[in-house]
């Protein structure tokens, strides 16, 4: 059995690239390794009480939602 090992910058390019090696029938196991998450998106962590506040000086009520997501059709 032969290996081969292959470097790809682009996440999603490497996801597309095993899909196809998996469609092969003369390959055996494709597997990903090191797949590091970038700088960038672990700056990025989702802080749900950051936007506490943003509606503040909005003037919404629960009927003015309804009225806007469901308008009745006549």
């Amino acid at each position: 059995m032969e290996q081969i090992t292959i470097q790809v910058r682009n996440r999603r390019k490497a996801r597309a690239l095993r899909t196809f090696l998996k469609s092969l029938d003369y390959v055996e196991k494709v597997t990903i390794a090191n797949m590091k998450i970038p700088l960038k998106a672990q700056a990025k962590k989702a802080d749900f009480f950051a936007s506490a506040g943003i509606w503040s000086k909005r003037e919404i009520t629960l009927d003015s939602l309804r009225s806007s997501a469901w308008p009745r059709r006549m």
